[in-house]
């Protein structure tokens, strides 16, 4: 008998109506001869809501007590679901994080996954319940609450793949797939029937927001096959994996992320010497600004240049602390540009095949854009450009690696 782990969003639970549906979604699994555990969000909103009744009262929320109360959004939905299977003649039992023991440490707001008590679990599965677990949520060794954080309830629902050996993690959001990149931004972008565990983690990291990295990462250290599908409408989805032979057969690139959440910082005139990367970059990671692309430049003049970017938010702060460091190294000046914007070709093809990045760089030049900043990693080119060009580069470079769906370049030109 298959066991799948399923785990539905707050979008597929946001009314007493989606959550019927997603209960016949269930049942019709279940008929296929499936054992299912179910993980579920708080109602689309809820969460929000919640955040807001502790900022009314509070306005920095001790952590502990917004672990209980972020707790209740969970709790709500699972109970509705599960009245729901029992209604359509499904047994069902719901657990919150505490009733299954999905044990964690004492860090609230942003716990971790220490141990999964898989008895209940198996004792209802055997009797043929569904078992439906509130997800983002966990107990510490001394019986609080916790909260997992930002993508909690996919990394609930791997975890419990990974425990329960599952066959697959089945994760239902609003959209049918991953796709080679944004359909918003490229009409005719186009639904990756699989993907790896390793192009995963990259288009995650670098904006892809179909799945929270944490979850992907769970996945791959516990190779749990994942499955992204939707909760509206039937269809395969896309499976995510570890790289195998077949895959190895696949384009050279399996997608393009970006993000506009960029902004470039500048140190010219560094001393060229020994400690000076760290005398630029200790004091801004003290104060937890996430630095992501890093170019150094050597002059002849025993001087270097250093840019990087850190998300737009960062800027302020970061500018502040660059101005305070290049005055302690007599460096010459900064420079701040939060007009810049990200974009990254990503493929395990990339390490068996040359000539990408010379494709990558021709094609940009006859638009015309200029390119910034560049970064590579196996898998991975990443290059930073004006902000006003980033939809324009994608869809050049997703033309350019005939990365789309062919029926829909043929819609387009024959409606």
């Amino acid at each position: 008998m298959t066991l799948l782990i399923q785990k539905y969003g707050g979008t597929s639970v946001g009314s007493v109506e989606r959550i019927q549906a997603v209960a016949k979604r269930v049942v019709a699994s279940k008929k296929q001869g499936n054992q299912l555990v179910v993980v579920l969000s708080a109602m689309s909103g809820v969460t929000n809501s919640l955040l807001e009744l502790a900022h009314k009262i509070q306005a920095s929320p001790v952590d502990r007590e917004m672990d209980v109360l972020l707790s209740t959004g969970e709790q709500t939905t699972i109970a509705l679901l599960a009245m729901a299977l029992e209604e359509l003649g499904c047994p069902a039992r719901s657990y919150t994080g505490g009733q299954v023991r999905i044990l964690t440490d004492e860090v609230h707001t942003k716990a971790r996954i220490i141990e999964i008590d898989q008895e209940n679990i198996r004792a209802d599965l055997e009797k043929g319940r569904v078992v439906v677990v509130a997800g983002f949520q966990g107990v510490d060794a001394k019986g609080d609450i916790t909260t997992l954080g930002r993508g909690g309830s996919d990394t609930t629902a791997v975890a419990l793949a990974a425990a329960l050996k599952a066959d697959e993690c089945q994760i239902f959001t609003d959209v049918d797939g991953v796709y080679t990149t944004d359909p918003r931004v490229v009409g005719n972008a186009r639904r990756l029937d699989r993907i790896t565990f390793e192009e995963m983690l990259e288009m995650s990291s670098l904006g892809a927001k179909v799945l929270q990295i944490r979850s992907v990462e769970f996945a791959s250290k516990y190779n749990v096959p994942l499955r992204v599908l939707s909760s509206f409408e039937d269809g395969p989805g896309t499976f995510i994996g570890s790289e195998d032979e077949t895959m190895m057969e696949m384009p050279l690139i399996s997608g393009i992320a970006f993000t506009r959440d960029e902004a470039k910082l500048s140190i010219l005139g560094v001393p060229d010497i020994p400690g000076m990367a760290y005398r630029v970059f200790g004091p801004i990671s003290a104060t937890g600004i996430e630095v992501d692309v890093i170019v150094q430049n050597i002059g002849n003049d025993q001087t270097n240049d250093i840019t990087f970017t850190v998300q737009r938010k960062d800027t302020a702060k970061a500018s502040k602390i660059l101005e305070a460091i290049a005055k302690e190294i007599n460096a010459e000046q900064v420079l701040v540009d939060d007009k810049v914007a990200k974009v990254s070709l990503v493929g395990v093809g990339m390490r068996s095949h040359a000539g990408i990045a010379s494709r990558m760089f021709e094609t940009l030049a006859k638009e015309s854009i200029n390119i910034q900043l560049i970064t590579t990693s196996e898998i991975k080119i990443s290059i930073v450009i004006e902000e006003k060009y980033l939809e324009l580069a994608v869809r050049a470079l997703h033309d350019a690696f005939e990365l789309g769906d062919p029926e829909s370049s043929s819609k387009a030109q024959n409606p």
